[in-house]
């Protein structure tokens, strides 16, 4: 018979450590000649990112060893940090950026001799504000240059800073002459993707975007002809404006320029023809494409016999692929729920970085010939047995106005368990991050963490989250704070209102926007027992001036309005502003190192809490950016979240460290 215990204090062989070592996902696949490359989390190697490559033999290796970090800071979220080529003698040849100084290296993994060289450097080092940073690389076909995103600091403020598509020497005599890089657009737009080369070279196209605008909310798509001096020439806008999101750009074989866009009301395909003529090549009322965060994403690649690899869905649901001519879309077979935004082809191969409820990200090749699909890379490999995993429930409800709310429902679950009849569980809200982003249906072990101990997880993609076109995207215009909040809310009121949450036993969390709604609810309900508010945004007014990034410098312009125009606003919805209403205990995590929500905020924010009477804690980790990476932070950071739980909760737990609540 199995035993019974209250909800949350079930014993679980998913612990905090197991957790952290399977936190992250494979991102930015390639193929180097038969080869497939990707990056590869490490977060017991000083949380970094490592280039992987699966060589024809099917073995899996890493190119480079720690400490080389492969990953871009170009704004700051980073973006596409690598590219390779084949090479007939002499082997793939690998340009990347390196974490600690972003400089880009040349590196020649099967050099012959005794054992690789050293990576080469091919950049220098600029020491003017955040530097020089570099991203979405290509290997020219035909020049001995690699063309990419240049990031370059004017001055100390997060703010000085252009952007320019850039061609850097692959002799290395970059590397100590920055007047060796060659600018190849003309630096009159704030924000570039890289350059996507036509088949014959002859022409160019990269997206574009200023401020205030975010990615999401209007580009162009840029396309300028090559000389054969390899300067950019007559370039201009071809699709696209302040009103229509363009996320991805690329060419068809036979020279046919691709493009995603909003423009329905829904992230499409189209194809401009040489002539000029746009059209949509498989409308519908679901995403094929998705916000650009990252440089470099990709939802679509073309295939030598003019079919399309495509991401799409509500949500990155499935990689299908579509027949151009006659708008037929085929979707790969398999079990994975979401496609992460990266693609590659090689021949009739497409390899992408797909998940499940019940697997982790890992890396599937589909051979569009036979139908086939495979994992190549980073194979799920269950940790435990999959029986302490959650059931997912994907739930529609409702909120103010009757709008719909999605989400995915967590409810607890462990084989050893049952919990007494007369008992609801606790449930966490979980608010996503962005907040134009996307809770996806997939395995996360921190869920399971929570779960398998009973305790409930619901995690709200809440108005203003993509996947469900653009209209639901803008719920959140200028009413970020309000939208976000009441949509959470709504879902834990109906959880607890059908008899599936105790309401006494409501939490909520988020990091980065979602940590902002965690406060902002905080502050506006008395709905939650508590709260974990992870590297937060908490004063709109410090945020809006020079309190982060320059990506989302004028972000707020879009979520809360200019804050010349609606200064109060910014007062009245700002956490910071509003400590007094706070009444339930909370845990606040924050990265020392974090450029986009700086520890500045949460510091102010705790010495305004000091002395209310408040049970709070506040751990604050140094070496940690935006998004905890160190096994020992992510370790930490879950079981003092659990222990804020059990302590609000009343349920005793002796396999965590107790948290030490000030007031």
């Amino acid at each position: 018979m199995v035993p019974t215990g209250r909800y949350g204090s079930w014993p679980s062989p998913i612990g905090a450590a197991l957790a952290a070592s399977h936190d992250g996902r494979p991102e930015y696949v390639g193929t180097v000649g038969d080869e497939v490359w990707w990056t590869a989390p490490r977060p017991s190697e000083g949380g970094r990112r490592a280039l992987i490559r699966r060589t024809a033999d099917g073995t899996e290796k890493s190119v480079l060893p720690a400490p080389w970090n492969i990953r871009s800071r170009v704004v700051e979220y980073g973006g596409q940090p690598w590219a390779g080529r084949a090479r007939r003698d002499d082997g793939p040849l690998v340009v990347f950026s390196h974490l600690p100084d972003q400089r880009l290296y040349a590196y020649e993994p099967d050099h012959p001799g005794d054992g690789p060289p050293e990576p080469r450097p091919l950049t220098p080092v600029s020491d003017t504000g955040g530097g020089l940073r570099w991203a979405d690389p290509v290997i020219h076909p035909d020049r001995d240059e690699v063309w990419c995103v240049l990031e370059e600091f004017t001055g100390p403020a997060p703010t000085d800073v252009r952007r320019v598509i850039a061609a850097v020497p692959l002799d290395g005599s970059a590397a100590d002459d920055r007047s060796a890089v060659r600018e190849l657009s003309d630096g009159r737009h704030r924000f570039v993707t890289g350059p996507r080369l036509s088949p014959d070279g002859r022409q160019v196209a990269w997206i574009a975007w200023d401020h205030p605008r975010m990615p999401w909310d209007g580009t162009e798509v840029l396309l300028a002809d090559v000389t054969p001096d390899g300067d950019f020439t007559g370039a201009r806008t071809v699709a696209g404006g302040p009103e229509e999101s363009i996320p991805q750009v690329g060419w068809t074989a036979d020279g046919s320029l691709l493009h995603v866009s909003d423009r329905s009301g829904w992230w499409n395909l189209y194809r401009t023809s040489a002539d000029g003529e746009t059209l949509p090549l498989c409308p519908r009322p679901e995403e094929f494409g998705g916000p650009l965060w990252k440089i470099g994403h990709c939802w679509f690649q073309p295939l030598d016999d003019g079919l399309i690899a495509v991401i799409h869905g509500k949500g990155a649901t499935a990689l299908g692929i579509l027949d151009p001519q006659s708008g037929e879309l085929v979707d790969a077979a398999g079990p994975w729920t979401e496609w992460a935004p990266t693609l590659a082809v090689r021949g009739t191969r497409v390899v992408g970085v797909a998940a499940s409820p019940r697997s982790a990200y890992e890396v599937v090749e589909l051979d569009t010939r036979t139908g086939r699909t495979r994992v190549v890379g980073s194979p799920h490999d269950d940790p435990v047995d999959p029986s302490y995993y959650p059931e997912p429930l994907i739930r529609t409800f409702h909120g103010p106005d009757d709008r719909e709310i999605h989400a995915h429902v967590y409810p607890p679950h462990n084989p050893d368990r049952i919990a007494p009849d007369d008992e609801l569980p606790p449930y966490v809200v979980w608010a996503h991050g962005g907040p134009t982003g996307h809770a996806p249906l997939v395995l996360d072990l921190e869920i399971a963490y929570f779960t398998s101990r009973g305790i409930g997880v619901a995690e709200v993609n809440y108005g203003g989250s993509t996947g469900y076109g653009r209209e639901y995207r803008e719920r959140l215009r200028e009413q970020w704070g309000v939208v976000d909040v009441e949509d959470c809310a709504a879902v834990a009121e109906a959880l607890a209102a059908e008899g599936t949450a105790d309401p006494d036993r409501l939490a909520i969390r988020g990091g980065s926007a979602g940590g902002w709604t965690t406060a902002a609810s905080l502050v506006t309900s008395d709905l939650y027992a508590c709260g974990t508010i992870i590297y937060p945004i908490l004063d709109l007014l410090g945020w809006a001036t020079d309190e982060t990034h320059d990506f989302e410098s004028r972000y707020l312009d879009s979520l809360i309005g200019p804050v010349d125009e609606v200064p109060a606003r910014y007062r009245e919805r700002s956490p910071i502003d509003h400590v007094d209403r706070i009444s339930a205990p909370f845990l606040l995590l924050q990265g020392l190192d974090d450029v986009i929500c700086p520890p500045a905020q949460s510091e102010r924010f705790l010495a305004r809490m000091a002395g209310r009477g408040i049970p709070h804690a506040y751990i604050a980790f140094e070496g940690e950016s935006h998004g905890f990476r160190l096994a020992g932070t992510l370790i930490r950071a879950l079981e003092a979240e659990l222990s804020l739980y059990a302590q609000t909760f009343g349920i005793e737990r002796t396999d965590v460290s107790r948290l030490e609540l000030r007031k």
